[in-house]
């Protein structure tokens, strides 16, 4: 009965020193955005970097603000997308001014606008057209009178510049813009879709939207800087104080990593120099995530595991 008693004493005092024990911390952080390339990619750095430098990484949904002061604090490592020209201002604070963040050496051409359903398309063609009640009313699905616009989810930047836009094109008055997270518009427009109904809703490339629809773009006079003044996202009211009437600038998104982290690993920041995304990859990545419903982490496993020559050139010194 002794022998039993003290027994189990060890095995109790073990369990509890066993949690007691502190958690080793991660040797990275990766930001992970809360879009479906960016959870791809992130995930796909997270088990390059282990497979081929053997460190563990982080990955912590982060928006890319955030990630950018955590580049400053020594919280965060690697960001994989950030866009330009949405965070222009941010990169030039933390890349161009302060020097604590780096920008890798390639970049994924992408654009974005406002986009329509076939539906919809067939009666706005043109932003002006946005402006005119009479046509816009087809969007119109709760009865109150004025259509419906998804303009992108609450933590997107491009979602208050888009928010400016309406304002400075003028369509803001006679449409009710509304927020939400991606995958919630992106079924609303599988489902407009599916009904024949008008939708108008932002839009970005590389995506999946346009291998599951036929996607129309509205059209927009070319970029004008002129007319496009962001104030700064630090000003609580930035967006009032901004205009934006004229269609964005080509936009293009890269990698990005902490000063520190790359003086401190000189070989991964090289190796995230050499990471080049074509468009169709990110498109294949925002398909499989979205649309077959694969959770990053194991996209990402087989991918690396399907990629192994393309990453050992990566990771080539």
């Amino acid at each position: 009965m002794k022998r039993r008693l003290e027994f189990c004493m060890s095995a109790c005092l073990a369990v509890l020193l066993g949690s007691a024990a502190p958690v080793m911390a991660a040797d990275l952080v990766i930001a992970m955005p809360n879009w479906p390339s960016g959870q791809a990619t992130a995930n796909i750095l997270k088990v390059s970097i282990a497979k081929k430098f053997g460190l563990d990484a982080e990955v912590k949904e982060l928006g890319t603000l955030n990630a950018f002061v955590g580049f400053e604090t020594g919280d965060v490592d690697i960001q994989p997308e950030v866009w330009q020209p949405n965070f222009g201002d941010i990169v030039k604070k933390y890349v161009t001014d302060k020097g604590v963040a780096m920008l890798g050496a390639h970049s994924v051409a992408a654009w974005q606008g406002l986009c329509a359903t076939p539906e919809a398309a067939a009666t706005i063609k043109t932003i002006a057209d946005l402006s005119d009640p009479e046509k816009t009313k087809i969007l119109d699905t709760d009865g109150d009178g004025k259509g419906e616009l998804w303009i992108g989810a609450p933590t997107w930047l491009s979602t208050g510049i888009e928010r400016t836009r309406a304002n400075s094109y003028g369509y803001g008055a006679n449409l009710t813009l509304f927020e939400a997270e991606e995958e919630v518009a992106m079924a609303g427009v599988d489902a407009a879709i599916a009904t024949a109904r008008p939708m108008v809703f932002y839009c970005y490339a590389p995506h999946h939207v346009f291998e599951l629809h036929k996607i129309a773009r509205i059209e927009e006079p070319p970029h004008d800087p002129a007319k496009w003044k962001i104030v700064g996202a630090d000003d609580p009211l930035w967006i009032s104080k901004s205009t934006a009437a004229t269609s964005w600038d080509a936009a293009h998104f890269q990698i990005a990593y902490a000063t520190g982290f790359g003086k401190k690993h000189p070989d991964i920041a090289k190796f995230l120099d050499q990471v080049d995304f074509s468009p169709e990859e990110v498109t294949k990545m925002s398909y499989a995530l979205e649309v077959e419903r694969q959770a990053p982490a194991d996209y990402a496993k087989k991918w690396v595991d399907d990629n192994a020559a393309r990453i050992d050139g990566w990771a080539k010194q």
